[in-house]
């Protein structure tokens, strides 16, 4: 079953999350496999990354691939992470990164 994954962080920046991006891979708009959509970006109260998934075992595949996704790096503290069971997904437009 599709999951949601919204992870908030206390701190971190665009800049910070770009440099992130680089370090785990995912540069350029590659998506690991198993993501649906992600979106990520600041908040008034820190940083926010919201995703769908194919299930909750392709995240956490991809959590145990990369160590990195669970540490603090680049100034993002370990994020307070809640997962939910997803009733409908809408995902519009061509695929890809879109900055904005």
């Amino acid at each position: 079953m599709a999951v949601g994954v919204m992870m908030q962080f206390s701190s971190g920046s665009n800049e910070a999350y770009d440099r992130l991006l680089d370090q785990l891979g995912l540069a350029g708009g590659s998506a690991p496999d198993g993501v649906i959509c992600h979106m990520a970006g600041e908040t008034s109260d820190g940083f926010r990354v919201v995703e769908a998934w194919e299930s909750a075992e392709a995240f956490g595949r991809f959590v145990a691939r990369r160590p990195a996704a669970g540490s603090s790096l680049e100034g993002f503290p370990p994020p307070r992470v809640t997962i939910w069971d997803l009733h409908h997904v809408i995902v519009a437009g061509p695929a890809g990164a879109v900055s904005m």
